[in-house]
């Protein structure tokens, strides 16, 4: 019943069922509110006889927020292969001596493993997975420090090092937003990424009026400095919390109010030095497992300029524990689903260590310029300067994101690449959009979002068996997210048809 009333107001919107799929999109575009002031581009493309069913702007360039994915993910799951994995390893200059003591420093080693977290592999929709157990977080590296204490390890005389240097110390791109790195969304990009780089802080009221929020830190390591100022305020009172991290500090400034008799509130804040946070993270596990640490945790960085200097000279170079990732392929499928913004940008520094002994942005996008060459990609069609689709300077053109669709479904990888897609009425970023039209499990797309933007784009598998590439990319919108995304979602439902 839902799916009939809404192909009626559909039928009724474009004012004339027969009309041709372009004529009725023109007519849907031109008669709602979400399109006025808003700057449209589109492209619709049958992938079996290359012809363009409908076209707006095609050739235009618009910001593509998170569809910039798009490119990645096709980079990666390409140049790499699905089956590439990840290793972390931790290691020390030389084995435990006839005490069981290690002297000098131990390494956390980041091989560029996102996956160091409590997120379920391979990817679940979020309404099927449990939640996690506390401290579940840190299950990679308690797995890492159990390997370790089992080589019959009693101390450590030295410091716990977070090695990154995998991948040159690049944590943001120069052209994000100034307060994109306090949030998990714009967590600092390392090759160690323990639990997404993030922290969750869950305020919740304090026991009166006037008292301080209660504060809890998952996991429970002690990394910022937390000045709250929090008040719990009477029930049913402002619920008002503001978040402040200045750049390069690390003390996390909590302010506002919270209603006696509220439901807590989880913030997810990203971590700035992500390898310091993996060495203390992984002290603490080692000194829970009666491991003593006299050193401190500090990181290693590669800097833009160096070169990877590999283990450090005239030592055994031990390995004392190690940990494989899961195929590459589940982690990309995470990260258009999720639209995960770290896993792309870790994703693009694999492939420019990998193609071009370099883990760096810039290496990995030279990569992608080559990429997309053999894919038919003009250069003058985009203008790319990140992996995730933070960066407001990216810039494609519908015709750009469609020519890169048809080369991926037509190569030999189609079928591991549609399933990174997020599909309507049922997972990822699409889990609540077409869920009551006739679409729902037709359409596969990523989704994109910033301030004033919105994108789809992806596949539509129409009714008689046919599929079709799409691109819809809305720029200087002024009306809401949640208004675009439904006159998106209108001119989805007209070209499957």
């Amino acid at each position: 019943m839902k799916a009939a009333r809404f192909l009626l107001a559909l039928s009724l919107a474009v004012a004339g069922q027969a009309a041709s799929p372009a004529r009725a999109i023109d007519r849907l575009l031109a008669s709602s509110p979400a399109a006025r002031g808003a700057f449209f581009g589109i492209q619709v493309t049958d992938l079996k006889t290359g012809r363009t069913l409908y076209q707006l702007n095609a050739d235009r360039l618009f910001v593509p927020a998170s569809n910039t994915k798009l490119f990645t993910t096709a980079l990666a799951l390409v140049r790499l292969g699905p089956q590439f994995t990840f290793e972390t390893r931790v290691m020390a200059d030389r084995a435990p001596d006839a005490d069981g003591c290690i002297r000098g420093p131990v390494r956390l080693v980041g091989g560029g493993d996102p996956n160091l977290s409590a997120r379920a592999v391979p990817y679940q929709p979020e309404p099927a997975r449990a939640a996690p157990a506390p401290g579940y977080a840190l299950a990679a590296l308690a797995g890492l420090a159990d390997q370790v204490a089992a080589r019959g390890v009693k101390c450590i005389d030295g410091d716990i090092v977070g090695d990154d240097t995998r991948y040159v110390w690049e944590p943001y791109a120069e052209d994000w937003s100034i307060d994109d790195p306090t949030y998990e969304y714009g967590a600092a990009v390392s090759a160690i990424a323990v639990n997404d780089n993030t922290i969750a802080v869950s305020v919740s009221p304090g026991a009166g009026e006037g008292d301080p929020a209660a504060i809890i830190l998952e996991p429970a390591v002690e990394y910022y400095a937390i000045d709250n100022r929090i008040r719990t305020v009477a029930a049913g009172g402002e619920r008002s919390i503001h978040v402040h991290r200045a750049p390069g500090s690390r003390e996390l400034e909590l302010s506002g109010t919270i209603p006696l008799g509220g439901q807590s509130q989880l913030l997810a804040l990203g971590i700035d030095e992500p390898a310091v946070y993996g060495a203390l993270a992984l002290r603490q596990l080692l000194e829970e497992r009666g491991i003593r640490v006299n050193g401190a945790a500090v990181a290693q960085h590669l800097l833009p300029g160096e070169a990877a200097e590999g283990p450090a000279a005239g030592g055994d170079n031990v390995v004392l524990a190690r940990r494989v990732s899961a195929p590459l392929s589940d982690d990309l499928r995470i990260t258009d689903k999720a639209s995960q913004n770290l896993h792309a940008e870790m994703a693009l520094r694999a492939v420019g260590r990998a193609r071009r002994s370099v883990g760096s942005r810039a290496a990995g996008l030279d990569e992608l310029r080559v990429f997309l060459t053999e894919a038919g990609v003009a250069d003058a069609s985009y203008n790319i300067e990140d992996g995730s689709g933070l960066s407001r300077p990216n810039l494609v053109t519908p015709a750009a994101v469609v020519k890169l669709l048809r080369y991926m479904y037509n190569s030999p990888e189609r079928d591991t690449w549609i399933s990174f897609l997020p599909v309507a009425g049922r997972d990822g970023t699409l889990a609540a959009r077409f869920d009551d039209t006739p679409a729902a499990g037709r359409i596969y797309a990523k989704t994109g979002t910033l301030a004033h933007v919105n994108a789809l784009s992806g596949y539509a598998r129409r009714r008689d068996g046919s599929w079709l590439a799409f691109s819809i990319l809305v720029n200087n919108s002024n009306q809401s997210s949640a208004a675009v995304r439904s006159l998106m979602d209108k001119i989805c439902i007209l070209i499957w048809k």
